[in-house]
């Protein structure tokens, strides 16, 4: 079943290569907690009074962006399996 066509399928299939290679990696940076990320992080205001509270909040919020950045590079995944079918498709006819 034809959905695209070869080259938006090609360039689909290159985007979520790309996609899962730099989420994978930026998952991987934020879970080992690097501190070039930093200024990405999502850490509310009244958390920086205390520096307890401002460490947990800074490891909740490492944590989370990990997760959503494992999730996106997944979402790839999906994108490059149903793009690489129809490069598939398209070379097969």
């Amino acid at each position: 079943m034809k959905i695209c066509g070869p080259k938006l399928s090609l360039c689909c299939t290159l985007l979520s290569v790309w996609g899962i290679v730099q989420l994978a990696l930026m998952g991987l940076f934020f879970a080992i907690r690097s501190p070039a990320f930093i200024e990405d992080l999502s850490i509310p205001e009244e958390a920086h009074h205390d520096a307890r509270t401002f460490l947990d909040a800074m490891d909740d919020s490492y944590s989370l962006i990990a997760k959503n950045c494992g999730i996106a590079a997944a979402l790839y995944a999906v994108t490059l399996v149903i793009s690489g079918w129809q490069v598939w498709v398209n070379n097969k006819s």
